[in-house]
């Protein structure tokens, strides 16, 4: 039986992956696809509900997305958000107008009538507003079922046809009952099931798994990272020895990370692994290079090189494996036309299947990050594996600010390797916040006078970079005591020769990232 799922189409809003988050985390199943997509292709997606997200534009700007012809004859519910409810009210009669005054951050929100978008949610709410624009008349079908002191229009309804809009963002933390907001459409008024389990997903990948590969192999590119370890134990599960692992050691991983991987993978799950060596061909590649785009193309395209070199000494291979996550597939479209912004290169393997002719086998391409770690514990991968805090594809070589060397590299480990000592042994005691997302330390290209002993010192700066978040799209610096802040740059500059000074980064993101490159 065909699952029951939302349809997400995509204006181009930075926080269209959490509205998918949160209706996972209602229970029920979606996917994102690009409002560019025609109807036809709408059709064959069987959505049993429809959200239109934000975006960036003005529904009457030149060049600006507009709502696929035909959509509202489906008679299929459909939500707008911010940039889709106006679109709503455009495209049914209404008008949008530029704001006299700009809603950006929260604003209290005051809910009229019974609607069922707002069912057992109080009659006045904070919420997270992002807009210039709002809807100045509605269309006549419509009630108005929410306004602020700003916007006449904060929600609407036609209920007969079930279609709505709302100006704010339910799916950010900020907005409060937003998780409510949207369980109300899914379920309630779209009449979904809250039926999205993750033991339910774990079998029928398996045995989709079995089914697609058959009595052929599969080769997987294994990193060590939490994404295609869950890969990788999942197609493992599926076809056993016909999965063929292959980890690449090209040097830029972090201290003790080789040797975890062969005990995790070699001992505990009795895989196909196969150990590359390749730490001098990476950083001839990368010698010179200290623009972070670049360094990013080169390591990619240096380990499909590797990669595919080593795959050819494997033979009865058909299908390759990948830990391809579905942020990784909305950006993907993105960088092909999508509405929504890149912000950085992913490495990935993605070039090698057109040139190894090898078909693709990417289990996890419908999961987010959390869902993934999840599935890693039903699969009954280590806590430690599980639950590490994520790793970029690149590794050091873009928290060494500048040029990459052997020399850079066993310095930085050594001082990253301090950094997550401390950090997990507070952790483990319960002194840190459960929210903190990632703990390392940046290699900067910055020389400062020190002293040691009676003696001048002119040595290396590290950076310590502590976040929280929940997800990872958007974070805040880490609050960490002094007191173990202390210890840990006491141990980097008196333990890690060549190190003279040691700072804390304090910018959250936006406007920064989390990596520094």
């Amino acid at each position: 039986m065909e699952r029951q799922k939302v349809i997400i189409l995509d204006f181009g809003s930075q926080t269209t992956q959490l509205i998918a988050r949160r209706v996972r985390e209602i229970g029920a199943y979606c996917e994102i696809l690009p409002c560019h997509i025609t109807l036809s292709e709408l059709k064959t997606a069987a959505p049993s509900a429809i959200i239109l997200s934000g975006g960036p534009a003005s529904v009457d700007g030149d060049g600006a997305p507009q709502l696929m012809h035909g959509i509202l004859d489906l008679q299929i519910p459909i939500l707008g958000i911010c940039y889709g409810m106006q679109l709503l009210a455009k495209e049914l009669g209404g008008r949008v107008h530029h704001a006299s005054k700009r809603e950006f951050g929260r604003a209290p929100i005051h809910i009229l009538g019974n609607s069922a978008l707002f069912a057992n949610i109080p009659s006045r709410i904070d919420v997270w507003m992002s807009h210039g624009d709002q809807v100045e008349e509605m269309p006549s079908s419509f009630a108005c079922v929410a306004k602020s002191e700003t916007c006449a229009f904060v929600a609407f309804e036609d209920r007969e046809r079930r279609i709505y809009g709302v100006q704010f963002h339910p799916e950010v933390f900020h907005s409060q009952f937003g998780k409510e907001v949207l369980e109300n459409f899914v379920i309630n008024i779209a009449g979904m099931k809250a039926d999205w389990k993750m033991a339910s997903f774990l079998d029928e990948e398996t045995l989709h798994i079995k089914d697609t590969v058959g009595d052929k192999h599969v080769l997987m590119a294994l990193s060590g990272g939490v994404d295609s370890s869950v890969a990788a134990a999942l197609i493992h599960r599926a076809i056993k020895d016909q999965l063929h692992c292959v980890y690449v050691n090209h040097g830029l991983q972090r201290s003790g990370e080789l040797a975890e991987i062969q005990s995790i993978f070699q001992e505990l799950l009795h895989l196909n692994l196969k150990v590359v060596d390749a730490e001098e061909e990476f950083l001839n590649a990368l010698a010179g290079i200290t623009d972070p785009e670049q360094k990013r193309k080169v390591v990619g395209r240096t380990f499909i090189e590797v990669f595919e070199r080593e795959s050819k000494k494997i033979e009865g291979i058909s299908f390759l494996g990948q830990g391809t996550l579905y942020p990784d597939v909305v950006e993907s479209v993105s960088a092909h036309g999508g509405p929504s912004a890149v912000i950085k290169s992913h490495h990935n393997v993605g070039g090698l299947p057109e040139r190894m002719h090898l078909k693709l086998i990417e289990p996890l391409r419908q999961l987010f990050k959390d869902e993934v770690r999840v599935l890693g514990e039903q699969l009954g991968l280590p806590n430690r594996l599980v639950h590490r805090q994520p790793f970029p594809g690149p590794g050091l070589s873009i928290r060494i600010i500048g040029e990459v060397n052997k020399t850079r590299c066993d310095l930085l480990r050594k001082a990253d390797a301090i950094v997550r000592e401390e950090i997990d042994a507070a952790r483990e005691q319960g002194k840190l916040s459960k929210n903190l997302w990632q703990w390392f330390a940046v290699l900067l290209p910055v020389r400062t006078v020190g002293v040691m002993g009676d003696g001048r010192t002119y040595g290396e700066t590290i950076a310590v970079r502590c976040c929280e978040s929940t997800d990872g799209m958007t974070a805040d610096f880490a609050h960490i005591p002094h007191e173990l802040l202390a210890v840990i740059s006491n141990r980097i500059i008196n333990e890690v020769h060549g190190i003279s000074r040691v700072v804390y980064d304090i910018s959250s993101k936006p406007p920064s990232t989390i990596e520094w490159e």
